[in-house]
């Protein structure tokens, strides 16, 4: 190796280096302050943390579903239009990623509130979304799914559309095409994009709170949980303490995640 190949190589490294160290400081030091300051033992045995910790692994588990039921088609379709219109709404599937928390969660209540402009109709059939545990699934539904969407979008959009015409000519209709040639050879886009979606979800705070509230048992997840810590008397304490429950739970199930799509994830 030249030595102009081994400083750049170097740099690489230093570079790397620097935001793994940035990345792991802080989750490092909330291990440690739970270590020396909380009490995990007492949240762990805690029925509300457990309470807490159910509601946010099964609304996040269900946003990710509703997220792969209706983006997967979503991906598709705009990854083989050529239409103008399809550019208008990659850039609308950002804007959630962009948007801060809380413009999502008033946004969410301007349109699902019970005075918001559907609130009307909801009501009308029975149906109040707001403060309740579906207004948890579909504040993480909004801010997650655009990871999902976008991954698989990159997904087609990297399949050859020519492979597809071959299974045509073969006599395979287009549903049995796309589910034994086209979903197979983007598995992988799809399989890191749930990762991410579901992560992120698992992860909601701001629209949640403004668009579900925070009532234990009902609507308050984990990041909630943590934030009604962190106001109570606990403190930082308890906040830190529910803070490494959610930290090792999100990371062996990442870990296990990835190991089941295997070289599937984001990261190969």
């Amino acid at each position: 190796m030249s030595v102009r190949a081994a400083v750049a190589r170097t740099g690489l490294v230093a570079a790397a280096a620097v935001l793994l160290l940035f990345l792991a400081l802080p989750l490092a030091g909330i291990v440690w302050r739970a270590l020396t300051d909380g009490d995990v033992a007492t949240e762990l045995g805690s029925s509300a943390t457990w309470e807490a910790l159910q509601l946010s692994v099964v609304t996040s588990t269900l946003a990710l579903a509703l997220a792969v039921l209706l983006g997967t088609p979503l991906a598709y379709l705009l990854a083989r239009s050529r239409s103008p219109a399809a550019r208008v709404v990659t850039s609308l599937l950002d804007l959630p990623l962009v948007l801060p928390p809380t413009v999502a969660g008033i946004a969410l209540l301007t349109a699902f509130g019970r005075a918001g402009y559907l609130g009307d109709t909801l009501d009308g059939i029975g149906l109040a979304v707001s403060f309740t545990t579906a207004a948890v699934v579909l504040a993480q539904l909004f801010v997650s799914a655009p990871f999902f969407v976008r991954a698989a979008y990159a997904g087609f959009a990297s399949m050859d559309p020519h492979l597809e015409g071959v299974a045509y000519t073969l006599g395979l209709s287009r549903w049995r095409t796309f589910r034994s040639v086209t979903l197979p050879l983007v598995w992988p886009a799809l399989a890191g994009g749930a990762v991410l979606c579901w992560a992120r979800a698992l992860g909601e705070l701001g629209a949640t709170l403004l668009f579900a509230g925070s009532l234990p048992g009902k609507t308050q997840t984990m990041p909630l949980a943590i934030l009604a810590a962190f106001e109570s008397e606990a403190g930082l304490a308890g906040a830190v303490s529910l803070s490494v429950v959610l930290l090792g739970f999100a990371f062996v199930l990442l870990v296990a995640l990835h190991r089941l799509t295997a070289t599937a994830g984001p990261y190969r």
